[in-house]
This record gives structure tokens, sequence and C-alpha cells, in this order.
């Protein structure tokens, strides 16, 4: 693909090579490819009757009937049949090496696909036994356990190639052989017998059938299932052409429509590759079009398609584990999630924009006369508003109704949106349907923006629908994601026959009916298949996850990178990232984010701690999942630019490097919110929210026009420098206010409880604290406390768990002496005790709030000194 003149390839070359990645290469004929249609079908099924409120309902009737049957699946089993079906399918659905047959299945898979799904389902077949003997497996748990690891390891590799594969054998042979290692050895331990390992792996729910592989069951599936139902309903295209519709006229005009189609796909989709596939089938040669080399269009639709793996709601399904491991409710996690994800988006449109100028380049010819700015900005405003007051009257509409009617809200609710479904039909009947266009024709115009976004208003009723269980009602994400299918799966089966009823067509509503019951079903095979790797990824990621959590190599993780950083947090976090970016390679986004998050969450947190940087959890979380997404990116495993490549007809290699360099802003988000906790809206009120919005915004468009050495032309070296600080002083503006005016001042630790008790009620306050590690090792760490209620500082102390005692010893502190204080007690599940203060510990410092300057200040000289680079450059130009 390097070559000079390299081919591109067609449609159905893309399809196999999304199928070959995502769903399985193979494709056999006869009963073979039946049953794996089927058995797709009832996987979806299953997964549909599990999230669903019906099992429940169903359990009543049951009981009135007074038959003793439970028709609830508990999460455990639900896992099992989900790994049975994973596993099965893999084997029927992918082959065992490239030159093996795709037409036909060879006996030894058929084998292999029977014997997954019995040991993937053994939980089941042997629940009493296993319940009775949990924590000592018996010779055919082991020999079951063996088994089952094995044949879930080929899986693995089969569907998703060899790192996952390579890392997750390193951690088993690691988790046996540390035993072996000498005793002084960082990384040695006491937890490698075989009946341990099985044990901990195969038989409890701290392994394969973990945290991991339950929320690709609960919430994972049935997302990727909705983006599948709302693919072949039609809604990839809608959203195409709409963001061709309003941007293809600009500078670069497709290339920007090509980072909102992608970030409009990534909202439901989990897969780089196939976002890429879906709408870089049309947006690439568009952008090549225009004037766009191979390789930059590429790289702007490998950039856009992963960073889709970043956006809220699904964020490449790893929102749903996120919200397992912090322990968050899903609407605050997606909250702090949003900002970093839509300014590297706004960012990736100016980089297009700035390649744009630089080259010349001028967008597509627009179909509809310009509208004056005024007008424009007017239509904008007034969507905005209408917007708003449909969503208060329908909080509030639906708050009374509830009240006021609470047997009948559920009909009365469905009532109203098959009124609006109607409405919302009956306005898209007067508008053409929207037919694909072919990218390499000779003449393109862009489509008219009216008739465009008319013709697929449907397709927004369940998003809404989706997001309104999740945000407004707060339903869990599985159960929101079962509406959110079941308005789509009402769509799918009735928008052709209405469509054509409302537009008075001659055709068979019946057969239009029967194309949507089509529809759907291969929806429903398309979701099943999706998810083959998916689960199996989730599966095999618990493995390392129950080597960490049986072995603690975690913690001494930390102490081997504490000990590379030298204590400097800075170089830890770039070490982490580094680490990131290669445990990342070759993984799927839920695999990725397992991996990286159980290894390298850790050592942040415990690094972090040691050397005064105290992170809320979800910056950790998100720190990690930046960089192990950039390996999606980052040549030479970066399968997105491979995808991109075959395409565009462009250099792989290079395509992947240029996407790197478009990705760098999103690789500085990570270092901002780690060190500026504002920019994931923690404790930040709407009006503050609006200015680290703003601020933030400016800061990345700043940021990116430095490292694209073009603002509103091209900067001189001392310009790039200029702005790169006013970047620094908008993204940290408490580096620079923390030395002008300090928000916080040290006291002696015998002066604590007095402090404590001068303190306004939750403000925060930090210790700096010696003792023992959970291994024996003495360590120096941080911890931050919030006052609590009380009416004398003993009260507030009480109220965190803490019990003080001075020795009589006096110990020496930057320069004074001060008496010894140590921690006598801390109360179980207390405030401090959450925070990692333990009794005999020593307390060496404590940090006070005092009154200071708002760090927002230092944003002024911020937006002075871009404006300096602005003006000169302007000045400039008219020269």
């Amino acid at each position: 693909m390097s070559n000079s003149r390299p081919n591109t390839l067609d449609y159905d070359d893309l399809q196999d090579m999304v199928a070959s990645n995502d769903a399985g290469g193979r494709n056999p004929t006869g009963f073979a490819k039946k049953l794996i249609i089927i058995t797709a079908i009832l996987w979806s099924v299953f997964q549909l009757y599990y999230t669903s409120p019906f099992p429940f309902w169903l359990q009543e009737l049951v009981r009135e009937w007074g038959l003793h049957l439970n028709v609830v699946v508990d999460d455990t089993k639900a896992r099992s049949i989900h790994l049975a079906f994973a596993l099965f399918l893999a084997y029927l659905s992918f082959p065992a090496f490239a030159n093996s047959p795709k037409h036909r299945i060879p006996y030894q898979d058929w084998l292999f696909a029977l014997l997954g799904a019995f040991l993937g389902a053994y939980y089941i077949f042997f629940y009493e036994g296993l319940v009775t003997r949990f924590g000592a497996p018996n010779t055919q748990d082991i020999i079951a356990g063996c088994l089952g690891i094995l044949i879930l390891l080929e899986a693995c590799r089969r569907s998703l190639g060899l790192p996952l594969v390579i890392i997750s054998g390193v951690f088993l042979i690691y988790n046996y052989a540390g035993q072996f290692l000498p005793t002084d050895w960082i990384i040695s331990h006491r937890s490698g017998s075989l009946s341990q390992i099985v044990n901990q792996q195969w038989i409890t729910t701290e392994g394969v059938f973990g945290v991991a592989l339950g929320v690709s069951t609960k919430y994972v599936f049935l997302f990727v299932l909705f983006g599948a139902l709302l693919d072949k309903a039609g809604a990839g295209n809608y959203f195409i052409k709409t963001a061709f519709a309003y941007l293809g006229h600009l500078n670069g005009g497709p290339a920007k429509a090509a980072v909102v189609s992608s970030a409009l796909t990534g909202l439901v989709s989990g897969s780089s590759i196939a976002n890429v596939v879906t709408t870089g089938t049309f947006t690439i040669p568009m952008m090549k079009r225009v004037g766009f080399s191979p390789e930059k269009a590429g790289a702007v639709e490998v950039a856009s398609s992963v960073n889709g793996q970043i956006m809220p709601p699904v964020m490449g399904a790893a929102a749903f584990l996120m919200i397992e491991y912090v322990n968050m409710p899903y609407s605050q996690l997606i909250t702090h999630a949003f900002l970093p994800a839509l300014i590297s988006y706004i960012a990736l449109v100016y980089i297009v924009h700035l390649e744009a100028q630089k080259m010349g380049l001028k967008g597509l010819e627009r179909t509809d006369p310009p509208s004056p700015m005024l007008v424009s900005l007017i239509r904008v405003l007034a969507n905005f508003l209408v917007i708003c007051v449909a969503y208060f009257a329908l909080d509030f509409g639906l708050g009374w109704l509830k009240s006021a009617t609470p047997d009948f809200a559920f009909i009365i609710v469905l009532a109203l949106l098959a009124v609006v479904y109607l409405i919302l039909i009956r306005r898209v009947a007067t508008f053409p349907d929207l037919e694909p266009d072919d990218p390499n024709a000779k003449i393109v115009k862009l489509p008219s923006t009216k008739p465009t976004v008319n013709a697929g208003l449907h397709y927004l009723l369940p998003v809404v629908v989706l997001m309104w269980c999740l945000m407004i009602e707060r339903m869990s994400p599985g159960l929101s994601a079962f509406w959110g299918t079941m308005t789509l799966t009402v769509i799918l089966l009735t928008q052709r026959p209405l469509l054509s009823l409302f537009r008075r067509e001659p055709h068979c509503k019946v057969r239009l009916f029967k194309q949507g019951v089509q529809e759907l079903v291969d929806g429903l095979e398309s979701g099943a298949r999706n998810m083959i790797g998916i689960g199996i990824a989730t599966a095999t990621a618990g493995i390392i996850v129950g080597v960490v959590s049986l072995t603690g190599f975690g913690v001494q993780l930390s102490g081997i990178i504490e000990m590379l950083s030298m204590g400097n947090v800075l170089l830890m976090l770039i070490l982490v990232a580094i680490f990131s970016l290669i445990l990342g390679m070759g993984l799927p986004t839920t695999a990725n984010y397992i991996v990286v998050s159980s290894l390298m969450a850790l050592v942040i947190v415990e690094v972090g701690k040691q050397n005064g940087l105290i992170v809320p959890l979800i910056a950790v979380h998100l720190f990690v999942f930046y960089f192990g997404i950039m390996a999606d990116v980052t040549p030479p495993v970066g399968l997105a630019s491979f995808a991109a490549a075959a395409i565009s007809g462009g250099s792989p290699i290079k395509t992947g490097i240029v996407a790197f360099f478009y990705s760098l802003r999103t690789a500085i988000l990570p270092f901002l919110f780690i060190f500026n906790t504002d920019l994931l809206l923690i404790d930040v009120g709407w009006a503050k929210g609006i200015l680290v919005f703003v601020t933030a915004t400016i800061g990345i468009l700043l940021f990116t026009a430095a490292t694209m050495h073009y603002f509103l032309t091209k900067n001189k070296v001392w310009e790039t420098a200029v702005l790169v600080l006013a970047v620094f002083m908008l993204f940290r503006p408490g580096f620079f206010m923390e030395r002008i005016s300090p928000s916080e001042r040290d006291i002696l630790p015998t002066q604590f409880v007095q402090a404590l008790e001068q303190s306004t009620v939750g403000e925060t306050f930090k210790l700096k604290v010696s003792g023992l590690n959970p291994y024996g090792k003495a360590i120096e760490f941080y911890s931050e406390l919030s006052v609590p209620e009380g009416n004398s500082g003993q009260e507030r102390l009480k109220a965190l768990g803490l019990t003080l005692l001075e020795t009589g010893e006096t110990i020496e502190i930057d320069g004074q002496s001060s008496a010894k204080i140590i921690i006598d007690n801390v109360e179980i599940d207390s405030p401090a005790a959450k925070v990692g203060l333990n009794w005999d510990q020593t307390i060496l410092a404590v940090s006070v709030p005092q009154n200071a300057l708002p760090k927002e200040l230092m944003m002024i000289p911020a937006l002075l000194l871009a404006a300096l680079v602005g003006w000169n450059q302007r000045r400039r130009i008219k020269k």
C-alpha cells in the first residue's frame, strides 16, 4: 500500500475488512450459515429479555399462578450464557488462520464451538456444586477451568489477534511463577497454586466472569445492538448527509463534515474501524476531491473516528465499565467526560480549517443560497429556545402525570410517543428519501439543507428516548438502551409503510412491513455478531484483572513506576501514558480500557498520593483511557489507520503518523485535566461551567494554532512560544496564581484541631503522613479531607473518624521543632479511612485553605497575549 500509486479497495472489500475484524471473516453456506444467523438472533433476543423489565413482570404472574418457577436470570448466570454464546459464535465465525476455509466450517471448529459453549455455561450446569464448594475447586473444576481458559485464549486470538492473548498469557505465567521468585524481588508473591488460579479465573466472579464481562452482558450488548439497528434504519446515511449539508461549502468543508459525521456515528459506535469504514467510504474521496492528500484525508477520518470512542454516551462501551470501576452514577460520569471530548472535536474541526487555509482549499458548491449571518444566528437561537421550552414542558408534564395517574402513566407515555412519532413521520413524508451518493462521481453537489435535515427527523426519537431515560429518569444504562431499542424496533417495522401511506403511494404496505421485519432481523444478527469480539475481549481482559487482584501486582507496579520517575509527578504521568499506549496497541476499545485501567490507574493514584498529587478517581481513569485509545492511531499497530489507508489509497504508516499529530490535541487533554479538574466539571456550578467551557475552547484552539504553526498566517517562532504560554495560562491558571496569592498555608500538626474548628464546613485540607503501606513498606503520602459539621474541633475530628495522640517526642518540620502527633485510631468506613489514613501513622504536615485571589484572573493576561499575536499577524497580512 506504500507504492506511489496504491490501489484503493471497493465497498465490498471494505465491508469484508470490517466483517473480518468485528464480526468474523467466515461466510459458510447451507446449515452452518443458518445456524450462525439463528444463534446470533437468539443471543440478541436473550439479551433483550435479560435487560428488560419483562422477567420481573412474568415472575409476578408465575407466582400468582402458584408455580415455583424462576424466570429471572441472575447476573452471574447471565454472564455465563453471554460467554457461551460469544465462544460458540467465535469458533463458527472466525477462521483459525488466514488460509483456513472461509466458506465451510472444519470439524475441529465445530468441536471447539460446542466445547466453548459448554465451558462458558459451566456455571449453569454445575451451579449447586460450585456454590457448596466455593473457594475449593475439585478436580473436575480444575480441568474445566484450564480447558476454558485455553479455549477462551484461542477464541481471542482468532477474533482480536495476538496482543491481548500475549498480555493475558504473560500474566497467567506470572501468576503461577511469581511464587518461585526470590522474596526480596518487588514483583514476587505467594498466590500461584493451580487451584487458586482456576478458582480466581473460572469459578468465582473475580476473573473471567468478573465485572468486565458483567458490564458487557448488562450494558454493552444493548448499546451495540442499538447502534446496529440505527444503522439498518438508515440513520448513518442521515448523519453524514446532514453534516455535509451544513458544512460542505466551507473551506475544506468535506473534512469538517467528516469530523462531525464521525462524531455523530461515534456516539453509539463501539468500533473505531467500523466508524472509519462507515463514514470514510464517503468522506475520504470527498476530501481528496477538494485537495487533501490521501494521507491527510485518511488521517482526518482516523482522528475523528477514534475520537468517537471518547464521546459520551457510549465511549466505545468504556463508559459502562467506568461506572462500575469508579462507583459513580452514569449521568455524573458522562457529565465529567463530555467537555474534554467536545473540545477535542472542536480542535479537530479547527485543524481541518487551518489545513485548508494553508493549502488554499475551497469547499463544494452549495445548493442553497447563503443566509445572512443575523438570520442564521436567529434561527439557531430560536431552535435552542424551542428545545429548552420542550424540555421543561416535558419534564413538568411527565412529573405531573406520574403523580396524577401513577397506574396509567406508562400507557399514556407510550401513547404520547406514538403521537410524536406519527407527527414526525408525517413531516418526513413531505420530503424525498435520502439516497447514498457516489463520492467518486465526477460532479458532486451538496445536498440541500432543509430537505436533508427533515428527511430523517424520526431517527432522532430513539436517541432522545435513550438520553431521556439515562439523564432525566436516571434508569440504568441497560434499561435505557432497552427502551431506546424498542422505540427503534417500532420505527424499523413501521417507517416504510407509514411513509408510503402518508405519500399516498400505491406500494403494497404488507410487503413494506415485511421489508422492515427483514431489516430488524438483520439488525439483531448484526448486533450480536458485532458483540462477539467485545464479549471475548471483556472475558479475556478479566484474566488480567483477576491476576492483578490475586497477586497485588498493581501496587508492585506503582513501586516500579515511582522508582523510574524518581518522585517527579509529570515524569510519572508521561511513563504511565507510554505504558498505556504500549498496552493498548492492537486491542479493541473495551479490552483496551480494562487492561490499562486495571494496571495503570492504581499507579497514578498511589504514586500521586506519595508526591502530593491527589486526583479524583474519574480523572485517573479518563487519563489512562485516553492514552489507551491513542493506540488505535499510533503506528505500527494503528488498525484504524490501515482501514483509512485502504480507502484513500495512501500509505498506512504515513496516514497513522499524520493522524497521530492531528490527535496530539487529544493527547494533551489528559495531562490538563489531571492538574486542573475543572475541565471535568468536578464541583463546578453553571456559571463557572460556562466560563470553563469558553476558556477551554479558546485554549485548545490556541494550542492547535501553535502546534500547526499557523494562526491567522504562518507563525514565527516567538509567536508560537507566546501562544503556548497563553494556552498554559488558560488551562493551568492556578500554577501562576499560587505563586502570586497562595490558596493554602502550612501549619504545624499540633495546630490541626484548632484550625479544624476555625475552618468553614466543606473546605478541604491536606495531611502529609508517614506510615506503612499494606505490604509493610515505609512510605510518605498525602490525603485530602473536607471539614465536616461540628461545634468544636474535637467534634469535627470525631466526625472524620480520627483519634490523635501526642507522643511527647519532637520532630523537625521545615526547620521548626514540633510535638510528634500520631493517629491513634481510625473508625471503619469513616472519611479518614476512605482516604487511606490508618492507626500508628505520623502526621508530618497540615495544609489549610486561606483567602486568595481567584485563579481565573490569570486568564486575562493569557487572552491579551493571544490578542497580541493575532494583532501582529493581521498587521503582517496587511503589509
